[in-house]
């Protein structure tokens, strides 16, 4: 590709290797210098005058790092003449930030929008946010690509009997995404409602005067407490419900970020106790922080772990799993680039799998 200066940070240099590998390019000379005070200083090996320079960097375990390390590599070009500049941000740093929480909190999803925007970029290529909603709290374009064409192809091509499989979605959050994947791949699915409300029972006055737990999910009316029978759903188990059928069927769990285990953890085995063949984890990136990935291989409800490369996983960490899986999302990002820089249409990234 004519005209075009490709960079990479030093969060993910494999995966960025990968897309230049495809795009028969070589990466460009940069200078990264870390001072005594942690302080860096960047410095282009080329000219980028009047080029379209695109930069990869995704986010790491060193995730502030990588960040500052981007919008000084975005500036950098921007001082430097660059005609162009697109981020490459697999994994969108902060992207679960995405609203309000708390009354004196910050978005700082829209933080880092604007300080990208700052900094000079002028366009952004991500896959998966958090929410789709995030892309307006920029004021440049962003292409937002999808990991699903991706994940119905590892589905077809490794789950012999994915055609009695069962979507899942852990929480209610994420049904757009579970609705979307099973109706591209023409499978059922189903929901798990966290009822947190019911996870620790409220307490009960007893005629005595003494106050004793009840684990009681409804009280019918009565005129004496003594009388009240303890009801508990069998669909009802540690906070967690399960809306739909797996009896018999393999079961995907899905989302877009796999971090804390705890969650998939107690969603795979409700599955399992109601009577799924087995569990598969599927998400786009797999932060898999501390020691996440070590309690899932101990785990003997959950049989897979199916992860894109868009997060760096250490090579201690692969190796101590049996049950890591990893997709690569290389050549999405590296036709994007092409399309990008050629002024095609990328909508065709949407619905094909690479």
């Amino acid at each position: 590709m004519r005209g075009t200066k490709i960079f990479a940070g030093s969060s993910h240099p494999e995966l960025a290797q990968a897309i230049v590998d495809k795009l028969g390019m070589t990466l460009a000379p940069v200078h990264v210098k870390t001072h005594a005070n942690h302080e860096k200083t960047i410095e282009l090996g080329v000219s980028v005058r009047n080029q379209d320079v695109f930069i990869i960097q995704s986010g790491s375990d060193n995730i502030n790092d990588d960040l500052m390390e981007l919008l000084i590599l975005v500036n950098s070009a921007r001082s430097s003449s660059a005609r162009r500049i697109t981020a490459v941000i697999p994994f969108l740093p902060y992207s679960k930030q995405s609203k309000k929480k708390k009354s004196r909190g910050a978005i700082t999803a829209k933080l880092i929008a604007n300080m990208l925007t700052v900094a000079g970029v002028d366009h952004i290529i991500t896959m998966d946010l958090h929410s789709d909603q995030m892309q307006g709290f920029f004021s440049k374009p962003v292409d937002n690509l999808l990991s699903e064409p991706l994940l119905c192809k590892y589905i077809r091509e490794h789950v012999r009997d994915f055609r009695d499989a069962v979507v899942v979605s852990k929480n209610a959050g994420g049904v757009s995404r579970v609705t979307s994947l099973s109706d591209r791949l023409k499978l059922d699915f189903a929901l798990i409602h966290q009822d947190n409300t019911n996870a620790v029972p409220p307490p009960v006055a007893a005629t005595n005067g003494f106050v004793k737990p009840c684990t009681a999910t409804r009280l019918p009316p009565t005129d004496s407490l003594a009388e009240i029978e303890v009801i508990a759903p069998e669909w009802h188990e540690d906070g967690l419900q399960l809306v739909g059928d797996v009896q018999g069927r393999p079961c995907f769990v899905v989302d877009d970020v796999l971090d804390k285990p705890a969650t998939f953890i107690a969603v795979a085995q409700l599955l399992l106790r109601r009577g799924a063949t087995r569990v598969m984890v599927l998400a786009t990136h797999g932060i898999l922080s501390s020691d996440a990935l070590a309690q899932m291989e101990k785990c003997d409800a959950i049989h897979d772990v199916i992860v894109t490369n868009t997060y760096p996983i250490a090579p201690e960490k692969r190796q101590m799993s049996s049950k890591l899986r990893i997709m690569d999302a290389s050549a999405v990002f590296a036709e994007a680039i092409r399309r990008t820089h050629n002024g095609e249409s990328i909508s065709y990234l949407f619905h094909t799998s690479l």
